[in-house]
């Protein structure tokens, strides 16, 4: 429940905290960054323009153990942080010191990631997906019993603004494969769930006591070659079509930060199946799913040279996912599979009803058919070299002040 550290009248000290769009102090996002100076990699809390070094050591370089740790440390963590960040907490003078521009830091992936999952439960772009290939039969028989996903490569996840080669690989072609430049390449607009603590191997992790098991959310974009994994799909599933980049937002925005924001799961359409008991809890109905605006833009050389502004290419929300993030959890480790601290999960592109809510360009070009026109006289029907995408989430209720993600930034090189 909302405590004292999401009051809406509390200020900080930290002046561009104030009115922030993302990092008042009401957010306090956690994550890993090198100062100016550089060095070894530090924990930090994101407060306005500005990141504050924490004094929890990092034994190895990441925020791995400190995410083991679990909800009642975040929370004692959190509580003392909003108090000395303040005003009138008279902290400033001690905590200057560790107060860094954030601007001139370098930010990194917050934690080493042993597993990366990708789920699919945007069940708009399912749909829409699937009407491109499937028109008769969009939605295969197993999607609302189960929550689709696949095992992702963990070694190519990038933090937001480092730019990534397009991939090379095996094109269909009428005549049999070539192989060269993706001709197809695609953006996905995704949450990312960061895992805290983990289960035994062999002891699946009741939808119950899921949530007490994530540490926290970001934005991510996992990156598609269309062409490619068009031609690879069949029968296994994506492989080098999404193993070439990743990019995620670089700070962890805790659940207790979002606990203001929880909204109830959707209730499914009449004659949809319900959950079977091991996906099915009541408390994580009433109070499973998010209320995040999500949007992607996009940004261009032409529209760069003409000093326009991004375009926006998708506006959609968190509560279009067909399953929560406790039934990801529950469903993951149902097989007995051990999560571990720093594992991520996507939660798949999460598109709206609507041309404008669609959170790739394969649904918002029906497949390259239907060109965007942006306001340079460009055309896109898939991303350009030069092209880039940005991520935003911002979490909103009447009442209390809005706190964002920060941004997921991702721009496409030449292929090598």
């Amino acid at each position: 429940m909302p405590d004292a550290t999401h009051d809406p009248a509390r200020l900080s000290w930290v002046a561009s905290a104030n009115g922030h769009p993302d990092f008042p102090i009401q957010n306090l996002p956690l994550g890993l960054f090198t100062p100016p100076g550089g060095g070894a990699p530090r924990a930090g809390v994101a407060i306005g323009d500005a990141i504050l070094e924490l004094e929890e050591a990092l034994p190895d370089g990441t925020l791995n153990a400190l995410l083991a740790q679990g909800a009642t440390f975040r929370r004692a963590l959190r509580a003392r942080l909003s108090e000395e960040l303040s005003a009138g907490s008279g902290a400033q003078s001690r905590l200057a010191a560790r107060l860094h521009d954030a601007a001139a830091c370098t930010l990194h992936v917050p934690a080493r990631i042993g597993d990366y999952t990708d789920f699919y439960v945007g069940i708009h772009h399912a749909t829409a997906v699937g009407k491109l290939f499937r028109p008769d039969n969009p939605l295969l028989p197993n999607y609302k019993h189960v929550p689709i996903a696949y095992h992702g490569r963990a070694s190519s996840i990038l933090p937001s603004g480092t730019p990534f080669r397009r991939p090379t690989g095996q094109l269909p072609r009428p005549d049999g494969p070539a192989f060269g430049p993706c001709e197809k390449l695609d953006y996905e607009l995704e949450l990312g769930i960061w895992i805290g603590p983990g289960n035994a191997q062999g002891a699946p992790i009741p939808i119950a006591e899921a949530a007490d098991h994530i540490a926290g959310f970001c934005l991510l974009n996992d990156w598609s070659a269309r062409d490619i994994q068009a031609w690879e799909y069949q029968p296994l599933g994506p492989f080098l079509g999404k193993s070439f980049a990743t990019s995620i937002s670089p700070w962890i925005i805790t659940p207790e930060a979002l606990e203001p924001f929880r909204i109830p799961q959707p209730p499914r359409p009449n004659g949809d199946p319900a959950p079977l008991p091991y996906l099915l809890d009541a408390a994580d109905q009433a109070a499973g799913g998010l209320g995040l605006a999500l949007e992607a833009w996009l940004v261009t050389p032409g529209l760069t040279a003409r000093g326009l502004p991004p375009h926006r290419i998708a506006d959609s929300h968190a509560r279009h996912m067909y399953w929560t993030v406790a039934q990801m959890v529950a469903h993951h480790s149902s097989n007995g599979c051990n999560l571990n601290p720093g594992d991520l999960f996507g939660s798949g592109t999460i598109s709206g009803p609507g041309r404008e809510g669609y959170a790739s360009l394969l649904e918002a070009t029906q497949g390259g058919r239907e060109p965007l026109t942006l306001a340079s006289g460009e055309e896109r029907r898939f991303l350009e070299d030069g092209d880039e995408v940005i991520l935003r989430a911002i979490a909103r209720r009447e009442g209390f002040v809005s706190i964002g993600f920060g941004e997921c930034r991702g721009r496409v090189l030449p292929a090598g």
